[in-house]
């Protein structure tokens, strides 16, 4: 298929528009000779009817209809474009994208982004979960406002972006009710042999968790390794494994998971930070984030 002329498109969805040529002629100040062409001109780029005559009017074919429902989409963008750059309203919420790392646990994420829709002026929010690297990486093409994730943007990242600390947050170990139970007495010794749950080897979360029992010297039984932090706290609350999560939203995570608290690990620190490539943050919903998870995390 030959690329067609977004000019010939226009006249096509004007004529739509409108309901006939003539009409469409008088709105775009061209003679209707001309609208005529350049929408066949239109049709032979397509390799397809578009109009067909009814009466005085024209129809869609099946084909126009889901042509014109492509352009409305294309042209409408293009007039919410305008109107945002002049500040004027454009009857669409502002899109927020936010990328999550896998790490970051979901009722985290939940609570750090809940703010952002309640804002006097609602935005959308996108999110996209994928490893940090990948998230960078989109932040880089500006496909994202922001990255929340557990570490700063590594030193080697081919991105100018900028780290904000949203806060930090001693660690707890839970474990679905029965498996809470019998490591709940003489903890944290009572880690040892028990099964647990880690994340990705390579995360932050999973390194300080290394250092702290070769420093402690206790040795779990680790029973699974995870990159996504859904899928961990879904096998710790079938019984699979004790896990780690934020200390400072202990009872949310008992009361949404069903789950006990085993212990605390008084010594082992969890960061969140927002990646953008601000150096100031500035949209207000990624303000309303860091707001919102300072309050949590302090």
């Amino acid at each position: 298929m030959e690329p067609f002329n977004y000019h010939h498109l226009h006249q096509f969805w004007t004529v739509v528009r409108e309901g006939g040529v003539t009409r469409a002629s008088e709105r775009l100040h061209v003679s209707q000779p001309t609208v005529s062409t350049q929408i066949r001109d239109l049709e032979n780029a397509l390799g397809e009817k578009l109009l067909i005559r009814s009466g005085r009017t024209v129809a869609l074919t099946e084909i126009g209809r889901r042509v014109y429902r492509y352009a409305d989409e294309i042209f409408g963008l293009g007039n919410e474009l305008v109107e945002s750059v002049k500040g004027l309203p454009t009857g669409r919420p502002p899109r927020l994208a936010v990328g999550i790392a896998k790490v970051v646990p979901s009722l985290v994420a939940y609570q750090m982004i809940d703010p952002a829709l309640r804002l006097a002026h609602p935005v959308r929010i996108d999110c996209l979960s994928d490893t940090p690297e990948r998230l960078l990486a989109e932040l880089a093409i500006f496909s994202l406002d922001v990255v929340l994730t557990d570490a700063p943007a590594p030193p080697g990242v081919k991105v100018l972006a900028y780290s904000h600390l949203l806060g930090e947050s001693r660690l707890s170990v839970f474990g679905a009710p029965r498996l809470a139970a019998s490591h709940c007495r003489r903890f944290p010794t009572s880690l040892e042999g028990a099964p647990f749950l880690m994340p990705r080897r390579d995360s932050a979360l999973c390194l300080a968790l290394d250092l702290w029992f070769e420093s402690t010297g206790i040795r779990p039984r680790v029973v699974g390794t995870f990159e996504d932090a859904a899928r961990l706290e879904a096998f710790g609350q079938a019984g699979v494994g004790l896990f780690v999560m934020p200390s400072a939203i202990e009872a949310e995570i008992q009361r949404q998971y069903r789950v006990r608290l085993v212990g605390r690990l008084d010594d082992v620190l969890e960061r969140y930070y927002a990646i953008t490539v601000e150096r100031k943050l500035a949209h207000p919903a990624v303000v309303a984030i860091a707001q919102r998870a300072r309050q949590i995390f302090g």
